[in-house]
């Protein structure tokens, strides 16, 4: 029992830090997608003509620069969810095995008992 604790003590610290790292790339991508929204409502006012060009100009580039950070976060975060399901399945597969070998144990325990009582 002890070495299935430890086990389960690594792999919830595992889950655990996807999860934080998860929340993390959520957090820059919300805050890139704020920023954008604002460079957007720069870009969409109307200014004078001899003042677009250098603040537009601008803009313009920061735009681009979130839109790289945001695609680069998004496919951060695909990766850790991929991870994260990935994980999880493990988990899954770990748990029913385990509670198959259990179910046969305990099976076999009442088939020596029964043969016992014979």
């Amino acid at each position: 029992m002890a070495g299935q604790q430890q086990t389960s003590s690594r792999g919830d610290t595992s889950l655990e830090q996807t999860l934080e790292k998860t929340e993390a790339v959520a957090a820059d991508v919300q805050r890139a997608s704020d920023n954008l929204a604002i460079v957007n409502t720069v870009l969409e006012q109307g200014l004078p003509e001899e003042v677009q060009v250098g603040d537009v100009a601008q803009a313009i580039e920061h735009t681009s620069q979130l839109e790289e950070k945001l695609a680069k976060s998004a496919e951060t975060l695909a990766e850790v969810n991929a991870a994260l399901s990935e994980e999880i399945e493990k988990r899954l597969e770990a748990t029913a095995e385990r509670d198959e070998s259990q179910a046969q144990a305990e099976e076999l325990k009442a088939r020596i008992r029964a043969g016992a009582s014979d």
